[in-house]
C-alpha cells in the first residue's frame, strides 16, 4: 500500500509545482506544451492497447465495448453535462479553461495501464502485504509514481489546480485493486486486464486526438466502455 501513498504524493508535488508556475508561463508555451502532451497521449494510448491486441481471447471485445460505452454515455450525455459545468465553472473564473477535460485526460492517464492496475495487487500479494518501502513488489507502483510527477507538472501548468483532484481517483482506484488481491487472492482474472487495458488504451488516444484538436471524440461519452469487460468477466465467472 507505500506503493499507492507514494502514487498519490507525486500526483499531489508534481501538480502542485506545475499550478505555481503555471502563471508565469507563456501562451506560446502553454501551446507547446498541450502539443507535446497530445502526442504523449497518442504514443501512451498505442503502447497501452496495441501489446494487449495480441493477448486478448476476444478481439472484438474493445469494439463491443467501444461501441455500447459510447452509446450509453451519449445517451446520459456524459461529454455535455461536463462541458456545460466547465461553462459555468468559466464563467466564475472570468477566462476560457478546459480543465475539466484536462482532469478527465489525467485521470485516464494515471489509472489506465499495467503498473496502476497490476501494481497494486502485486504490492497486496507481497510478504509485507506492499507496507515496506523497500519491497520488490511495489517495483511498479514507483515506476508509475515517477511518470506521473513529471505527467502531473505538464497537466497542471497546462490545466491548473483542478488537477489535484485526480489524486484521490488514483489512490481509490490502486486502492479498489489492492482490496480485490486482498479478499479474493489474485486479483481480478488476466485476460479482464488485457481487455481494460486494450480500451483504456484508446480512450487515451482519443484524448489525445482531442488535445491536437484534430477532432473532439467526446472521449468522456467514451467511458462506460470501461465497465463492459469487467461486466462481461463477471457473468462469465459465474459459469
Amino acid at each position: 500500500m507505500i506503493g499507492t501513498i507514494v502514487n498519490t504524493c507525486t500526483i499531489l508535488i508534481g501538480g502542485t509545482f506545475g499550478a505555481i508556475v503555471r502563471g508565469g508561463i507563456k501562451d506560446k508555451y502553454k501551446s507547446a506544451m498541450f502539443d507535446a502532451l497530445g502526442l504523449a497521449c497518442l504514443v501512451l494510448g498505442i503502447n497501452a492497447a496495441l501489446p494487449n491486441m495480441a493477448k486478448s481471447e476476444y478481439p472484438v471485445m474493445f469494439i463491443v465495448s467501444l461501441a455500447i460505452g459510447g452509446i450509453i454515455g451519449t445517451r446520459l450525455d456524459l461529454a455535455g453535462r461536463i462541458d456545460r459545468l466547465n461553462a459555468k465553472l468559466n464563467a466564475k473564473a472570468g477566462k476560457e479553461n478546459n480543465s475539466l477535460h484536462g482532469l478527465m485526460t489525467g485521470i485516464l492517464l494515471y489509472c489506465i495501464g499495467t503498473f496502476s492496475i497490476v501494481g497494486p495487487v502485486l504490492s497486496c500479494l507481497s510478504p509485507t502485504g506492499g507496507w515496506a518501502f523497500s519491497e520488490p513488489a511495489n517495483t511498479f507502483l514507483y515506476t508509475n509514481a515517477t511518470l506521473d510527477l513529471v505527467t502531473s507538472a505538464v497537466l497542471a501548468a497546462s490545466y491548473g489546480w483542478i488537477m489535484l483532484l485526480a489524486a484521490p481517483v488514483l489512490f481509490c482506484w490502486q486502492g479498489m485493486f489492492y482490496l480485490i488481491a486482498f479478499f479474493f487472492g489474485d486479483g481480478m482474472p488476466d485476460p479482464m486486464r488485457v481487455e481494460l487495458s486494450i480500451v483504456g488504451g484508446v480512450l487515451i488516444l482519443s484524448s489525445g486526438i482531442s488535445i491536437l484538436g484534430i477532432k473532439d471524440l467526446k472521449t468522456v461519452n467514451l467511458l462506460p466502455s470501461l465497465l463492459v469487460p469487467v461486466i462481461f468477466y463477471l457473468i462469465k465467472g459465474l459459469f
